[in-house]
């Protein structure tokens, strides 16, 4: 199998920033497949031919390979295969590099519509006065509510500088809109800073997805804080939606020396298993926060490093992205996004609709990060239990 596996649970869709869980996919996409055989092909020429207009053969193409999709997903309750067309393909591209064009936030899938679970600095979304919590219940007039989120982020996504208005629900009930300009916003994948906690010095990093280069990301960020005399290091994972496989085990090596990160399979797939790189970070007490919304190559990574009991997990059972996907190119200029597998984590477990437990629940609670509070005590204990075997 090719290592660059895209792991993605897609509780939001890709190009407005507002996509939280991804579908575990490899990084080498797989080659075209060329244009649909026997009756599907005879059917596109017969229309192209003898219709009474002239109808875009490209689009029907699509509709097609949509309607395959769609078939796959109800007979086998795949929620991850998909098609995507040029267009969306394109953005779909840009969001595995970490640029997106859109508003500038993650969402979750709700009854109404869409929950905003993070907005980025200096983004539209930001500018418009959304904050977390938020839902967005209609766009440019038309509601969303019991819409996927594929669909319903396609309706806010558009090209930059285009406007579109969102009906948005605060907390307290009351609903306005809120014309946004779209976009370029670029994913800030890794922030870190230095916490201080009862004296002891802590390194707190947050990941956001698992695009390309990450790895290298996270490793210059925890040795920073390392260099300014950190001593323990909280990884936050919560909200990750997850990415691309081989940046799943390149993160996990920074902190992993050797043994088995996760292993693949599937009917057509031989299994692959991936080891540790090596090179890992000295190692230091460390948490791991997870929620909800932690899936596919998040759960990979948060999996292995409590299996490989480096790590302690914190927060709430995870989202259960157990499959993986690879993106096949099609001669249209779209792409499908077709479920290959299923994944293993470290120990040869699978967290597909159950998610990973935390082996230390935490519920979140308003305004206050209880959760971030927990693993701060749990972090610095082990600091003062290290310092004392010394």
């Amino acid at each position: 199998m090719n290592s660059r596996t895209l792991l993605a649970a897609f509780a939001v869709a890709v190009a407005f920033v507002a996509g939280s869980i991804a579908a575990v996919r490899t990084d080498g996409f797989g080659g075209l497949i060329p244009g649909a055989g026997d009756s599907t092909s005879q059917a596109l020429e017969l229309i192209e031919a003898d219709y009474y207009k002239a109808a875009p053969v490209e689009e029907l193409q699509g509709a097609s390979v949509s309607g395959m999709v769609e078939y796959l997903r109800k007979r086998y309750d795949d929620r991850f295969s998909r098609y995507f067309g040029p267009w969306a393909y394109g953005h779909f591209q840009d969001a595995t590099a970490g640029q997106f064009s859109g508003v500038g936030m993650t969402v979750g899938e709700v009854p109404a519509g869409l929950r905003v679970t993070r907005v980025f600095p200096d983004s539209p979304a930001q500018g418009g006065g959304i904050v977390r919590g938020d839902v967005v219940t209609a766009v440019d007039g038309k509601s969303i509510a019991g819409l996927s989120a594929e669909l319903a982020t396609n309706r806010i996504k558009g090209e930059e500088g285009t406007d579109v208005t969102l009906t948005v629900r605060s907390t307290n009930g009351k609903e306005r809109d809120i014309e946004l300009t779209r976009a370029q916003v670029a994913l800030p994948v890794v922030e870190g800073k230095l916490l201080t906690y009862r004296g002891e010095k802590i390194a707190y990093v947050r990941m956001t997805t698992f695009s390309t280069g990450v790895h290298g990301l996270l490793r210059e960020k925890v040795e920073s804080l390392y260099d300014r005399g950190a001593e323990g290091l909280i990884l936050d994972l919560r909200d990750n939606g997850g990415g691309l496989l081989s940046e799943a085990v390149l993160a996990s090596s920074q902190f992993i020396e050797n043994g088995r990160i996760v292993s693949t399979s599937g009917r057509a797939e031989p299994e692959q298993v991936y080891e540790a790189e090596g090179d890992a970070l000295p190692r230091r007490p460390m948490a791991v926060l997870i929620n909800e919304n932690t899936a596919s190559a998040a759960e990979i990574m948060a999996a292995a490093l409590a299996q490989a009991k480096v790590a302690t997990t914190v927060g709430t059972t995870s989202f259960g992205k157990g499959t993986f996907q690879r993106v096949f190119p099609l001669e249209n200029g779209g792409a499908l996004d077709l479920t290959l597998g299923e994944y293993l984590t470290r120990n040869g477990s699978s967290v597909d609709g159950k998610g990973l437990k935390p082996q230390i629940i935490v519920t979140s609670n308003g305004n206050t990060d209880l959760q971030l509070r927990r693993a701060e005590a749990l972090v610095s204990r082990k600091i003062r239990a290290q310092a004392t075997k010394k």
